[in-house]
């Protein structure tokens, strides 16, 4: 293969030094050109904008120009929170010897996977085939044409850990090319063809009933860290679409294990250094089985899908663990990731100042220093610092692996330390609005919010909401980000106009409003004939999209849902909230045909597509609380919200609402507010007491 012989050429090539003479030449040429990113929406491309080297943004320019020369591309993906891209960013992309040689050899392109994960998605996929992994920095080399023949993630300056130098793959890369480059470019077609071919191939169908559901918890359980909590060993990523599955699956079937498995899991989680004990929120993930050493960053991705699932677990539980954690994360969205126009802004970064984990990691000492010896001594104890410490050089990540005896004097020294954290250097902030992920954050702060009586949230889920809207949509079409009041230029995928129009359709239930059903049943239409193959399942790009090597479709839910399956959870909510819902049903039930062997034989990687089964299977579930905006309203509708399943559909307002189908033909009942109970398309009577309505919804189907 291809990638071997670069590799083998690699062994025995030493990175060529220039004279200082082409050095200078060099940086003078590109100090001009490095504002070529100056423009971007991304913080990512605008931290490389200063780089010696002459990246372009992914562009016809670039390739024309590569074409123009006849030099391979070099393709850099990685997004602004991640910690191996910023050291791989300081070590080779900011030294003039090696900008020299990439800008004398290759044109270079700068992709923020974040803004682009169509592009990602591709060479990703090439990565992963040519290594058998991938991750980011992701590092292509590519043909004029856009196909890659060598692909790889980070490299180190100097050969390291079996790995070579970064300019020692440059030298191997460019003399590949200029002494074989027709075989390069031959092999290079050969993969592009083999991974449109893999991009085509589609799972055997397979029929999604309960028993499937039965089976996909049965073997998350056999996967279950009975110790730590989670699924599978390290590194470990918080489940939390697969948390939501759980929890569904117990309040449908009363299963123990479920419910259990969810439970321990997000407790570990809450304990561990993965979260931030002093401010709320998760880390991106733990290092470690036990979810003590977090990779650093913080994703709003991640904390949107975990508030959804502590919130739920709270709703069962009625424990005060998930509804703290729930309550402190959505304190960590709106203090921290809010940005100034009322979106929720991308990530926190892994690295302050170059180091990771330095604004969050403690020594005795320093709690001593800040809290004094006696009030140090008791929290370095309740917070597991220690002396040898559990992080890098005697530092320690704070758990919080039991209840404090003393609940005062813990938010005392909690108060004290936050403070005294707030002083020190803190992580950049990725501050660009993704359509997706506000979506996510919308959706979770709607639904929480609704389900656990905080309407702050579902009033900052609503300005999120008209921000991407009134922002984002440009010609009736929806774009992927924006930054500082300015939409980027990106096309939205799939997932952008799937977890966005989930979101809508929680804050219709939420509000009452028809304007977002209006909004939501717009975007799943758009999405239906944009986005579908001819074979009941989804491209993650537009039919009208920019071509690349090929069009992406991805099925598998990772660390966010893909857009397939947040299509379909849209599209079941949606089939029971419009009149004419049995389309929206159809097209989810086709897709889930299409996922089914995913989510019985790989339910880890299916937790989004399985919670929408879970919804399906039940009906979904639907209740109408009909009445004037009085308190008998208020308290059925409180009560629905609290005690229904996930996944239920709850919309609450005065007889037959102008734009709300379920509201139609649902009358008072003796004058009074009513609530009506549907399973499918069979309704129970309708009650006006919470006994009456506990009753009706707690039945299984």
């Amino acid at each position: 293969m291809l990638g071997n012989t670069i590799a083998d050429r690699v062994r025995h090539v030493q990175p060529r030094h220039l004279t200082r003479a082409q050095t200078r030449s060099e940086f003078d040429r590109v100090g001009v050109m490095s504002n070529r990113l100056a423009a971007a929406t991304s913080p990512y491309l605008l931290q490389h904008a200063e780089n010696p080297i002459d990246w372009y943004p992914w562009s016809p320019e670039a390739f024309a120009e590569a074409a123009r020369r006849d030099v391979p591309i070099l393709l850099s993906i990685g997004y602004a929170a991640c910690h191996w891209c910023h050291v791989m960013a300081h070590e080779s992309f900011s030294d003039a010897d090696t900008a020299a040689q990439v800008n004398a050899g290759f044109v270079a392109i700068k992709v923020d996977r974040e803004e682009r994960p169509d592009i990602d998605a591709v060479y990703m996929a090439a990565t992963q085939a040519m290594t058998g992994q991938g991750g980011w920095p992701m590092t292509c080399f590519l043909t004029p044409v856009g196909e890659p023949f060598h692909c790889g993630t980070y490299y180190p300056p100097t050969p390291r850990h079996g790995m070579p130098a970064f300019r020692q793959l440059l030298d191997a890369v460019m003399t590949a090319w200029t002494q074989d480059g027709e075989r390069v470019r031959t092999a290079a077609g050969e993969i592009a063809g083999r991974l449109a071919d893999g991009a085509a191939a589609s799972l055997p169908a397979a029929a999604v009933d309960m028993h499937v559901l039965d089976r996909a918890a049965g073997t998350l359980g056999a996967g279950f860290d009975s110790r730590y909590g989670g699924f599978g060993g390290a590194p470990k990523f918080p489940p939390s679409m697969a948390l939501e599955f759980l929890l569904r699956h117990h309040e449908r079937t009363g299963s123990p294990d479920a419910l259990r498995h969810a439970s321990v899991t997000a407790e570990r989680m809450a304990r561990g250094g993965m979260y931030d004990q002093l401010a709320g929120g998760f880390a991106r993930y733990s290092v470690d089985e036990r979810w003590v050493v977090p990779h650093f960053e913080k994703m709003l991705y991640d904390n949107a899908l975990l508030l959804r699932a502590y919130a739920h677990l709270a709703r069962i539980s009625g424990a005060a663990l998930p509804r703290r954690v729930a309550q402190d994360t959505a304190a960590f969205l709106l203090r921290d990731l809010r940005t100034p126009e009322g979106g929720f802004a991308s990530a926190l970064d892994a690295d302050t100042d170059g180091v990771e984990g330095l604004t969050y990691a403690w020594t005795p000492r320093q709690l001593r220093e800040v809290l004094g010896d006696d009030d140090g001594a008791w929290a370095a104890t309740l917070l597991s610092v220690t002396a040898e410490g559990t992080f890098e050089h005697g530092s320690s990540t704070l758990q919080l692996l039991a209840d404090p005896d003393d609940a005062a004097r813990w938010e005392r020294v909690r108060a004290d330390l936050l403070a005294a954290r707030a002083r020190r250097p803190q992580p950049a902030c990725d501050d660009k609005v993704v359509s997706s992920w506000n979506g996510m954050a919308i959706l979770a702060l709607a639904e929480a919010g609704a389900g656990l009586g905080q309407p702050e949230w579902v009033a900052a889920a609503e300005r999120a909401a008209e921000l991407v809207l009134d922002l984002h949509v440009v010609d009736g079409r929806l774009r992927r980000s924006s930054r500082g009041g300015a939409v980027g230029a990106a096309a939205a995928v799939l997932e952008d106009h799937a977890c966005l129009a989930d979101a809508l359709l929680a804050l219709h239930q939420a509000t009452g409003q028809a304007r977002w059903l209006t909004a939501a049943t717009g975007l799943l239409d758009l999405a239906l004939e944009r986005f579908a193959t001819g074979d009941g399942m989804f491209f993650d790009t537009a039919d009208d999209a920019e071509a690349l090597l090929h069009r992406p479709r991805e099925i598998t839910d990772n660390a966010s849902p893909c857009g397939s399956s947040a299509l379909v959870n849209a599209l079941v909510t949606a089939s029971v909230l419009v009149a004419d819902g049995g389309r929206y049903r159809d097209a989810a039930e086709a897709a889930m045909r299409g996922a089914g062997t995913l989510m019985e034989k790989h339910p880890r990687f299916a937790g989004h597509w399985l919670t929408a089964a879970e919804a399906a299977v039940r009906g979904p579930l639907q209740v109408a609380v009909t009445g004037a905006d009085d308190p008998a309203r208020a308290t059925l509708l409180a009560h629905a919200r609290h005690v229904a399943a996930g996944g239920t559909v709850v919309v609450a307002g005065e007889p037959d609402a102008p734009g709300v189908p379920l509201l139609a033909d649902r009358p008072l009942v003796a004058g009074a507010a009513a609530a009506y109970v549907c399973r499918g398309f069979v309704c129970d009577r309708p009650v006006t007491t919470v006994e009456e309505l506990t009753a009706s919804l707690v039945l299984r189907p």
